[in-house]
């Protein structure tokens, strides 16, 4: 995959550098250019924002450098093979452009498996008041563009929100996370239990400053501990987000999920 991130702080991005990141970039899994927005500005200050048409606080980032950025980023290509560096574009392999902004459609799990499928995405970090809606306009004709919010609130820039993108992405490129079964066992994306949070989870020492870890995870019992591990996927997404839960279907609960839905253990 390649991934091409503009933004007005290149330096806010080194995170895009360590831990499964940066050794998915060592191995050839994933290709990371980060451009500063500047580069396409004009003027001698390289201005990039202006105040807002109607009225209000802050600035809005101009269309003109983001335009200019998309097309230089465009003109680059996509990848010629796995592995290979960037060359040039076949007639028709676009990139997806992702804008990351407060007012977009909300980032789950499944939009990230759905860009995870994407061989390019180019990532365009707004800050201010956000960029010229005009911008996003003229990019969909030509590119599939997603504005995405990574929740109901509101960050200084889109860089924060791209980091948070990117990890959730790219960890679920063959090879990036070294057990896969990690990423099917997640949040939102265990096997069985799509949609629910994942349960506690415990380690050494058996026994920690006067807490055991449930003796159900130390039986041996692999049948009891998927059991158990629903139950609590269950209980906890029913506490934390009762949205969820309502959103499940009631048809696919067993009496022992409804069990552990009321708080009750069901024998047997």
């Amino acid at each position: 995959m390649l991934l091409d991130v503009i933004t007005i702080f290149p330096e806010y991005l080194r995170a895009l550098d360590v831990s499964l990141l940066g050794k998915a970039r060592e191995r050839g899994l994933l290709q990371v250019r980060v451009h500063d927005l500047r580069d396409w500005a004009t003027g001698p200050h390289r201005s990039v924002d202006d105040t807002p048409y109607g009225g209000g606080p802050g600035m809005v980032m101009r269309p003109e450098p983001w335009a200019a950025a998309l097309a230089a980023v465009l003109a680059t290509g996509g990848l010629a093979g796995p592995g290979a560096a960037p060359a040039a574009r076949e007639p028709g392999a676009n990139p997806r452009l992702v804008v990351p902004t407060p007012s977009g459609k909300l980032f789950t799990q499944q939009t990230a498996a759905e860009l995870a499928a994407e061989p390019w995405l180019v990532f365009a970090c707004g800050r201010y008041e956000g960029i010229d809606a005009r911008l996003v306009e003229v990019a969909a004709e030509s590119l599939r563009v997603d504005e995405l919010s990574i929740g109901d609130y509101v960050l200084a820039g889109g860089e924060a929100a791209t980091l948070v993108i990117v990890e959730a992405v790219t960890r679920l490129l063959p090879g990036v996370v070294g057990n896969a079964v990690s990423v099917t066992d997640d949040s939102f994306a265990a096997g069985g239990m799509v949609g629910l949070l994942e349960g506690p989870v415990y380690t050494r020492p058996p026994e920690w400053a006067g807490r055991s870890v449930p003796a159900v995870l130390r039986a041996g019992d692999h049948a009891a501990v998927a059991r158990w591990r629903r139950e609590q996927a269950l209980r906890r997404t029913a506490a934390r987000r009762p949205d969820l839960i309502a959103q499940l279907d009631s048809g696919a609960l067993s009496d022992r999920d409804r069990a552990a839905l009321a708080g009750s253990d069901q024998p047997g």
